[in-house]
């Protein structure tokens, strides 16, 4: 069976437990599940080519002593395993502080996970299926990768407003465009359940990654925080899944929750990639950590975060909506704050429907570099495909969409850059005239003509008089009407 299949049938299985309620519920079942698995399979693997290697998991709690057997246990007493003490255990892993205890793994995982499932035939079936997927072949692995991506995909129609992920297309252009190396500390500040990290990752090994030390030092320099349980929980196993041996980087908390002074030189990074939540308010008190730009809007206060935590030279690719543009009161100190301390080289305007249907709202890609002053900004403006008025579900955004700005970029030095349809250049001088408004729409675009404002207003006139007097006719034919 295929693991698309595999999967398939697995969710098909969940559907019958009364105890499993929607595709988040579901989708943190699989999540525990599989990680189990996945971690298992890596033990072997670690097993054979580190010496006196011992499993994170005790012996009992192990997947291949209490799973892999198909006839093995079941029925009432799987589930009494499973929730009295297999959860007990793994939550209460005890935890060194060495550095690179995948004990803290587990348990920060299963810190927040749950069994929902109430049957424990069901359980052993789904446990059955996934016994049968070998994370140790490279082709099953990269297999499941791309079906894990679609289960991604459907916990967003069970997230909230501000909790959609970004379009793979997307995060794989500003990772091009940024070029992360091993020896790079690279930072995802609200990393979701790890699209960016990702991204990074198979984009150096691709280009960069040549020997088991330059695969160290990647892994090296992955850092991720992420609040929510679950995107966190997806996270750490999509990092399993990628062949990180210690995801314990991944760390489950609040970026926002420390002050910003307190974010000392040592823990300044070379990159920043990242699609912070917008649209959402942080809780009281949270915006008292940030003094000098006192808010409750989250987009911004990340804003100001990475400014800080950028190294003099360090460079980033941040998601930010159009109000970051255009914004006043804190958000144009904050602008102003940014140009000052960063080369905003380049902002990308995507189209409203690019996050759809999870959100219809504008945003833009920025690229900036910290130790130099903004001097000017590029904008490049990109447009739906011709023949289709938006992106969708069905047709969501990919990346050959956006490869006329990849011609136009200029590569590593953005070299030869030139104005066109869709490219403009707008100077520091020209953002300050403006009150850092940087809300700038393409000069090349011809506006549409609506006509004379007069003869509209005229047309106006004539159509609420008509709508008036049918109103008035169907009045009086509906009293008649009563009347008889």
């Amino acid at each position: 069976m295929s693991v698309r299949n595999t999967v398939k049938s697995i969710q098909d299985i969940m559907r019958q437990d009364a105890g499993v309620d929607g595709d988040a519920q579901r989708i943190s079942q699989l999540c525990w599940m599989f990680f189990l698995k996945i971690m298992d399979d890596q033990d072997r693997e670690l097993e054979l080519t580190h010496d006196n290697y011992v499993s994170p998991i005790p012996e009992k709690f192990q997947w291949r002593n209490w799973a892999a057997d198909p006839e093995g246990i079941t029925g009432e007493a799987l589930l009494n395993f499973v929730n009295n003490e297999l959860f007990p255990t793994l939550k209460g892993l005890p935890v060194s502080a060495q550095p690179g205890d995948r004990r803290r793994v587990v348990r920060d995982l299963f810190e927040d996970a749950y069994n929902y499932m109430k049957s424990g035939q069901l359980i052993r079936q789904v446990v059955n299926k996934i016994s049968d997927v070998d994370f140790n072949s490279l082709t099953e692995r990269q297999h499941f990768g791309e079906i894990y991506e679609q289960i991604l995909n459907d916990l967003q129609s069970a997230g909230n407003a501000g909790e959609y992920y970004t379009p793979r297309a997307l995060t794989s252009f500003m990772v091009e465009r940024i070029d992360p190396k091993p020896g790079e500390t690279l930072f995802d500040p609200a990393c979701g359940t790890g699209g960016f990290l990702t991204c990074a990752i198979r984009h150096m090994e691709k280009n960069h990654v040549r020997t088991p030390e330059s695969r160290v030092k990647m892994q090296a320099g992955l850092r991720a925080v992420e609040k929510k349980p679950l995107p966190h929980m997806l996270c750490v196993t999509n990092m399993l899944l990628h062949g990180i041996e210690d995801p314990s980087f991944v760390r489950h908390d609040n970026t926002l929750a420390r002050p910003l002074i307190s974010w000392g030189k040592d823990e300044r990074v070379d990159i920043v990639l990242t699609n912070p939540p917008f649209g959402g308010r942080e809780e009281d008190g949270i915006e008292n950590n940030f003094p000098t730009f006192r808010t409750k809007e989250t987009a911004d206060l990340f804003l100001a975060l990475i400014v800080r935590l950028l190294k003099d030279g360090g460079r980033a690719a941040v998601v930010l909506p159009d109000g970051s543009l255009f914004g006043e009161g804190i958000k144009t100190r904050l602008k102003e704050h940014l140009l000052e301390e960063c080369n905003l080289h380049t902002i990308v305007r995507l189209p409203n429907s690019v996050f759809k249907p999870y959100a219809s709202i504008g945003t833009n890609l920025l690229f900036f570099e910290k130790g130099t002053p903004t001097k000017d900004i590029w904008y490049w403006e990109h447009r739906v495909p011709e023949g289709q008025k938006a992106y969708s579900m069905t047709k969501p955004i990919r990346q050959e969409h956006l490869q006329d700005c990849v011609d136009w970029w200029g590569g590593k030095g953005r070299r030869g850059r030139e104005e066109g349809p869709q490219a403009w250049r707008v100077t520091l001088e020209e953002v300050k005239a403006r009150g850092y408004n940087l809300d700038f729409k393409n000069p090349h675009t011809v506006a549409d003509d609506h006509g004379d404002p007069e003869t509209l207003l005229q047309e106006l006139t004539a159509a609420e008089t008509s709508a008036a007097r049918l109103r008035d006719q169907l009045k009086s034919i509906l009293a008649e009407a009563l009347d008889r």
